[in-house]
């Protein structure tokens, strides 16, 4: 009982989400990236959190066709991508993201609607540390490793609004950009898929957002770690819930890096894809690092 209490009462918090907020048409990191967070996080869990850990996430919770595809802790990390075509789930995908505008032109900005990801990210947390269900919790814990990578992506923490899209452009899905593909031609695609690919780097997704292979996963972690230690000053691991915290820092980033340079139409040159790539990386190692402090805290 307490489960489907759970769930109607997050249903209905999706539900203002979704009535104040405008559609979006790309999610997070790709499922790559989120694998990566996932992955540097868990090296950095302490025994207990992790063996608490992999009990919640051996729960075949609903929807069990798509939970059974990812029990273990790397794979859980796309379980909330991998509900999209759930109708039942579809009020959550508008907390995968928070929306704080600002102009380029003087436009009125539009308000931050709530609930988002940082109040979905309490809410988990909330329910994680004191649920008896351990159904809810295993539902929580797969949000929650989701979440804490969605909101180190700095364009799901933004909404850049100007005469043309007075309600914002959904953290750079209205922007439009021309890139390369890896056989080498012009590819048309938008600002945010961009930055979910990690700016072309990251292992892709297959098919219909298949996954990429777990082996795929270490390297392209550990590549995300390298020159981003967790001793950064930044970092402050011993603040591990501040959730509002990280995404201000997103929102600074999308400005000043992802948006840098940056019209409709526009080709991203290769001074603004690497600077967009050091970002990409220090966000997904951050996102780990965090993601481990947060759960290493809940258990001790």
């Amino acid at each position: 009982m307490e489960r489907r209490r759970f769930f109607k009462s997050s249903l209905a918090l999706g539900v203002v989400c979704l009535i104040l907020a405008t559609p979006i048409t790309s999610m997070s990191w790709g499922a790559g990236g989120h694998m990566m967070t996932a992955q540097i996080a868990y090296g950095r869990l302490n025994p207990r959190a992790r063996a608490k850990a992999n009990e919640l996430l051996a729960i075949p919770i609903n929807p069990t066709e798509i939970t059974s595809k990812s029990l273990n802790f790397i794979n859980a990390s796309h379980w909330a991508d991998d509900l999209r075509p759930v109708a039942e789930f579809d009020p959550f995908k508008a907390l995968h993201f928070i929306d704080y505008p600002f102009s380029i032109d003087g436009s009125h900005l539009p308000a931050t609607p709530e609930p988002n990801i940082v109040t979905a990210l309490e809410e988990q947390v909330k329910i994680l540390k004191t649920s008896t269900d351990k159904n809810a919790q295993a539902q929580a814990l797969r949000f929650i490793i989701h979440f804490v990578g969605d909101i180190h992506q700095p364009l799901h923490c933004v909404s850049r609004v100007d005469k043309a899209n007075p309600d914002g452009d959904r953290g750079g899905n209205l922007v439009s950009i021309t890139i390369t593909d890896s056989n080498g031609q012009p590819k048309k695609t938008n600002l945010h898929s961009f930055w979910d690919g990690g700016i072309g780097s990251f292992p892709p997704s297959g098919p219909n957002f298949t996954p990429p292979p777990l082996n795929a996963i270490p390297a392209a972690a550990a590549k995300a770690r390298a020159g981003n230690p967790a001793t950064a000053a930044g970092l402050k691991l011993k603040d591990p819930m501040n959730f509002k915290a990280w995404s201000d820092e997103s929102f600074a980033l999308a400005k000043s890096v992802a948006y840098k340079g940056i019209t409709n139409n526009a080709t991203p040159n290769a001074a603004y894809k690497t600077a967009a790539l050091k970002v990409a990386n220090r966000r997904v190692a951050w996102g780990g690092y965090r993601l481990a402090a947060l759960l290493n805290s809940i258990w001790p």
